[in-house]
């Protein structure tokens, strides 16, 4: 199901998201509807609070946006609970968009390099480092 995404200034987009547990009501489904919502709307990534939800969710695919012969190859995951570990490296600006704010892009400077703890949709918690591209979608 196609859920809205919330506009930018929409109070839920302003909290601190709660973290989950695996008895969270429906999350297979909502992460269904997260994917579906993402796609629609020709996103790369979605945070459950740009759907209403104040939780620690959110989802990427970057495989769209890799080229032939990049370094690193794309992501499709689902992300619960992360936590930022790291950023290092000198900041690079590249074009970005929002979901939550339509048809509006910007440079936006980012470290190349993040590491991130989080549990994935079966509960596993993952500790991993990204790059580049995958580093700026999470």
């Amino acid at each position: 199901m196609i859920l809205s995404v919330y506009a930018y200034g929409q109070p839920v987009l302003k909290k601190v998201a709660e973290p989950i547990t695996a008895e969270y009501p429906e999350l297979s489904k909502l992460i269904a509807d997260m994917w579906e919502t993402m796609y629609h709307a020709k996103g790369v990534g979605l945070a459950a609070p740009q759907i209403g939800r104040s939780i620690r969710l959110f989802l990427v695919d970057s495989t769209q946006m890799m080229e032939e012969g990049q370094e690193s190859d794309g992501i499709k995951r689902v992300f619960i609970n992360a936590e930022m570990l790291e950023q290092s490296g000198p900041v690079w600006s590249y074009g970005e968009g929002c979901l939550s704010i339509p048809d509006i892009h910007g440079e936006v400077e980012r470290p190349p390099l993040i590491r991130i703890r989080w549990q994935d949709e079966n509960f596993d918690t993952h500790e991993e480092t990204f790059t580049g591209i995958n580093a700026r979608v999470i």
